[in-house]
């Protein structure tokens, strides 16, 4: 499928130690001529983390996609009467954003950004990266199981011994699970080892 002209809303929330995967996926998304907004989460617009800071990631990702990072819900609620977004992505998703997704909770930019292409009946793409996806989180993510229009990007447990409950997207499968979401599919395998 070609992804040109697409307009695709990118959401980045404070999975710190998972941001940098994002970046080589987002400029995988420009240089197939999609236009990205990104979109960062409250967490992410004020962090300073052993793995990088807030204003790197803003200027690093506003140089890839020519865009400036939108951070606030006044910012993005005019996307939705305008129907701009083809598609929506969470990716990195916490499982504070999974679980305020799950019921319905819009407070901050990525998350009223899905709920606009909820609205509009467009893809919402999750890239799961939390901790306590098989623990306490387990149950938001048997909701966004079963939420038309919401696809996986395939995910696993990524140190299934020290940390039993953490769940991890594959983030070289976004763009395809992006492909398939536009074909209102689902990817397959949705678990991976």
């Amino acid at each position: 499928m070609d992804l040109k002209n697409f307009c695709i809303g990118f959401g980045i929330t404070g999975s710190y130690c998972t941001v940098e995967k994002v970046f080589s996926v987002i400029q995988n998304l420009v240089d197939l001529k999609a236009h990205v907004i990104p979109v960062f989460s409250n967490s992410l617009e004020n962090a300073n983390t052993r793995f990088g800071c807030s204003e790197e990631w803003k200027d690093r990702i506003e140089t890839i996609t020519g865009e400036k990072t939108l951070n606030s819900i006044v910012e993005v609620e005019p996307l939705g009467p305008q129907n701009a977004l083809d598609v929506m992505v969470i990716a990195p998703c916490t499982g504070n954003t999974m679980a305020k997704l799950a019921r319905g909770i819009t407070d901050n930019a990525v998350l009223m950004c899905a709920k606009l292409a909820f609205r509009n009946q467009k893809p919402v793409i999750v890239a799961i990266s939390t901790n306590d996806g098989l623990g306490i989180n387990a149950i938001s993510l048997g909701y966004l199981l079963n939420y038309k229009n919401l696809y996986l990007v395939p995910f696993g447990q990524d140190d299934p011994f020290r940390k039993p409950n953490s769940l991890i997207a594959n983030m070289e499968d976004l763009i395809p699970t992006l492909i398939s979401a536009l074909n209102n599919k689902q990817m397959q395998p949705l678990l991976k080892s």
